[in-house]
């Protein structure tokens, strides 16, 4: 009979360990669109004021984030980006997105079918009124074009400059190793971004781009481009950052010229309590945060 109870509680106790083990490695991932509005985003286009949506470029449509140059006649310097309110440093995102119909006259020919996130990127408040794009690491998003290769989960560097494979890339864009999505078909986009040690860009699922060391730095677009060509805001300050490591910024939205839908976006932070005796512990945790712990009184 004791044998019989001590094989019970000892199950009992084995059954509550192996729960609370995977309830501490369970994913919370956080959506960052409510599906209904832009609550919770900052909007800048280029030449206009900190969260004026210009001719409603940004919009809500089916549960969607729609780029929308419906009321456009002609797209000029209207590059613009919407800014989730909250900086991450360690994290996974992943989203959706499509491109749709053709692009607004007047955007350039490399802006057919080109959009992308912004990652670690500078605030919306922060960038300078005439400011084309904030200093960042883009995730860049291309759409075939029906006629040879064009890869997407692409990195683009404005204001920025990474090492891959140990060596610093110069380049301003660098391509993946993806396949080419041609028409308006929803890709899957995902990112594990680990603060200023290293960047994966993913598409579908599979691994296409790897990078490390990303720094502010190494030019606006390009080392022959500078912060004053770009009409950067605070010049000054930015240069006094230049090759310190880029280790947390803002998550945006691009739209430069060609409809985009995003939707199904989603955040896991990897930054949080680390100590097991927390309640709010999580073993996918890859940086501590001492001041998030929670503990049962």
């Amino acid at each position: 009979m004791r044998s019989t109870l001590r094989f019970f509680i000892l199950s009992v106790l084995l059954s509550h360990s192996l729960l609370a083990q995977k309830n501490t490695a369970k994913e919370e991932w956080q959506p960052l669109f409510n599906g209904k509005d832009l609550q919770g985003w900052d909007i800048k286009i280029a030449e206009r004021k900190l969260n004026d949506n210009y001719k409603n470029t940004f919009i809500v449509e089916d549960g969607m984030i729609r780029v929308n140059y419906k009321e456009y006649d002609r797209f000029t310097t209207e590059y613009g980006h919407m800014y989730y309110k909250k900086p991450y440093s360690y994290y996974k995102i992943r989203l959706q997105y499509r491109f749709t119909g053709s692009q607004v006259p007047g955007g350039a020919s490399w802006n057919v079918r080109n959009s992308g996130i912004m990652l670690h990127s500078q605030s919306a408040s922060s960038m300078g009124i005439d400011q084309d794009f904030p200093i960042s690491l883009e995730m860049q998003f291309l759409g075939g074009l029906n006629a040879g290769e064009r890869t997407t989960g692409n990195l683009c560097t404005p204001g920025t400059i990474v090492e891959i494979d140990g060596k610093v890339a110069e380049a301003h864009c660098i391509n993946s190793t993806s396949k080419t999505y041609n028409r308006d078909q929803w890709v899957m986009a995902e990112a594990v971004v680990l603060g200023d040690s290293i960047v994966h860009h993913l598409i579908e699922g599979d691994t296409v781009l790897t990078f490390t060391n990303p720094k502010i730095g190494g030019g606006y677009v390009g080392k022959n481009h500078t912060f004053k060509d770009g009409k950067v805001g605070d010049e000054t300050g930015w240069l006094a950052k230049d090759n310190t490591l880029l280790g947390s910024g803002y998550i945006a939205l691009q739209a430069e010229s060609h409809p985009i839908d995003f939707r199904n976006i989603e955040v896991l932070n990897l930054k949080g309590c680390m100590d097991p005796k927390a309640v709010n512990y999580k073993s996918y945790y890859v940086a501590n945060d001492k001041a998030a712990c929670k503990y049962r009184k």
